[in-house]
């Protein structure tokens, strides 16, 4: 285990075997992290990167959180209470998780991401950069999320645009949302769909390309399963 003298680590922490903490990580009350974690990892970017040269800031893991087995933390990363970072997991710098939010095992969150409260993202789900993902939102296995509609065929005055997916909506396995997508509250996209353009609040969307079928239930809706 390799621990910066510059942590700040706080009491009842638990570390597992071969966990790397860098140079400004604080880790808050009772979080745990396990075996091959790395937290604090500083990013290595392009030189033609937008964000080169620029400080990340500290990795802040809250109290409770628990960091899985081989996951990376970037520094600039903020972990909030009782979140879990599942094994394998990556989540880079700039970006926000929020308290008793889950993410998966494998999964990808990139820089400059903001994750609500109690969302659960499962497994090898790719969140891209400049995303924004509210409160209660659900994320099935495999889902991706896009930002560039170029492929970076682009001048440097273009802006990346991630996906916003408004409170307690629901996104199925497999399904790819195309960049600047919004997904509105409560709605539900099935599994494999391909999101080309904005689902209204409390639409079903199927398909390739994804198109509205119906509306969610009211009882479906997040009040009735709290």
């Amino acid at each position: 285990m390799s621990i910066h003298p510059g942590a700040e680590i706080g009491e009842n922490v638990v570390f597992g075997e071969y966990v790397v903490v860098h140079e400004g990580v604080r880790l808050g009350d009772g979080a745990v992290v396990q075996d091959h974690a790395v937290l604090g990892k500083p990013p290595t970017l392009a030189p033609t990167s937008a964000a080169a040269g620029q400080a990340t800031g500290q990795l802040v893991v809250e109290a409770g959180a628990r960091i899985c087995a081989g996951a990376i933390v970037f520094a600039g990363a903020h972990v909030g209470e009782g979140a879990i970072i599942g094994d394998q997991a990556y989540v880079r710098e700039r970006t926000t998780i929020g308290p008793g939010t889950v993410i998966g095992r494998a999964s990808a969150i990139d820089n400059d991401v903001t994750i609500g409260a109690r969302v659960r993202i499962q497994t090898m789900v790719y969140v891209t950069a400049f995303s924004l993902v509210e409160d209660d939102v659900f994320v099935g296995p495999c889902a991706m999320t896009t930002n560039d509609d170029t492929m970076n065929r682009h001048d440097d005055g273009y802006a990346l645009e991630g996906a916003t997916l408004r409170r307690g909506c629901r996104i199925g396995g497999g399904v790819v949302l195309v960049p600047g997508v919004e997904v509105g509250e409560e709605a539900f996209v099935a599994a494999g769909a391909v999101v080309t353009n904005d689902v209204p609040a409390r639409a079903v969307v199927m398909g390739v390309p994804g198109r509205r079928v119906r509306d969610v239930p009211d009882d479906q809706l997040l009040e009735r399963w709290r």
